[in-house]
C-alpha cells in the first residue's frame, strides 16, 4: 500500500506497567488494548474472542479491575497498571487459581480460561470469602463453549480455599 503525500499516521506515546514491568510505546489512537498487549508486547495469553466485550476472553485487570481489553483503547491504559494471565504465575509455580483450574479440570481448549482466571482473581482481591452468588455473578460474564461451567465453578471454589491457606 502506498501512501499519498498528505497521508499522515498519527501516533501517541503511552506508558503503562504490565505484570510489574514498565512499557512505553507509540500507538495509533485506534489500537485496542488487546491488540497492543498481543501484538506490541507479545502477551498472547489475552485472547480475542467476540470483539464486542461479551465473551470475556480478553479480560485483563486494569488498576485492579477486570475489564474487556477488546473494547478499550490502548491510549486509555496510559499510566495504568495492568495484569494479564501471564502475570499470575510466579515463574514455573502456578498461581493458586491456575492450580485450581488444573485440579478441577476447569478448562478444555483454554481459550476462555485466562478471562475466567483474572475475573476470579479480581473477586478474591475484593473478598476472601465470596458467596456462591458472587462467584456465579463473576463467572456469568464469560462464555465457554467446552466445559459446561460446572468444573469452572468448582475450580473457583477450590481457588477460594487455596487462597485462604496461602
Amino acid at each position: 500500500m502506498t501512501k499519498e503525500p498528505n497521508d499522515v499516521t498519527i501516533t501517541r506515546r503511552i506508558s503503562m506497567t504490565v505484570n510489574g514491568e514498565r512499557h512505553e510505546a507509540d500507538v495509533e489512537p485506534r489500537t485496542t488494548l488487546v491488540d497492543f498487549l498481543r501484538g506490541t508486547l507479545g502477551l498472547t495469553g489475552t485472547h480475542v474472542g467476540c470483539e464486542h466485550g461479551v465473551c470475556g476472553a480478553c479480560t485483563v485487570l486494569w488498576n485492579g479491575k477486570a475489564v474487556r481489553s477488546c473494547i478499550m483503547l490502548a491510549v486509555q491504559a496510559d499510566g495504568a497498571e495492568l495484569k494479564t494471565v501471564e502475570g499470575l504465575a510466579d515463574g514455573a509455580t502456578l498461581h493458586p487459581i491456575q492450580q485450581a483450574f488444573l485440579e478441577k479440570h476447569g478448562l478444555q481448549c483454554g481459550f476462555c480460561t485466562p478471562g475466567f482466571m483474572l475475573s476470579i482473581y479480581e473477586l478474591l482481591g475484593r473478598t476472601s470469602a465470596p458467596t456462591e452468588e458472587e462467584i456465579l455473578d463473576t463467572l456469568g460474564g464469560h462464555l465457554c463453549r467446552c466445559t459446561g461451567y460446572q468444573s469452572i465453578v468448582e475450580a473457583a471454589h477450590l481457588a477460594v480455599e487455596k487462597m485462604r491457606t496461602r
